[in-house]
């Protein structure tokens, strides 16, 4: 089992919802509205301030390791097409549940 960590623009929560979807992963936790940051190399700040507006939204799924490689394979198509929006995905082995 792998924790996914996805970062990314508030824009896109639908299209990642719906890839969440495609790829039959049915459990995620989100946090809409207070996520704030900044790429590490070239991506503008996402503060929600009058400066800087743009929010994130970040969300979290436990993932059988056999989709681990799909879904970041569709999470990448999509940060190519507006590359300038922002998303960031991360990946963490999960040692134990319950």
């Amino acid at each position: 089992m792998k924790a996914v960590f996805i970062s990314f623009n508030q824009a896109y929560f639908e299209k990642i919802i719906s890839i969440l979807d495609r790829q039959n992963i049915r459990g995620y936790t989100s946090w809409n509205g207070s996520v704030r940051g900044r790429g590490t190399k070239t991506g503008e700040p996402h503060y929600g301030s009058h400066a800087w507006p743009t929010m994130n939204t970040a969300i979290l799924t436990m993932v059988d390791e056999t989709k681990v490689d799909r879904l970041l394979e569709k999470l990448h198509e999509l940060d190519k097409e507006t590359e300038a929006q922002g998303l960031r995905a991360f990946v963490w082995n999960v040692e134990k549940t319950i």
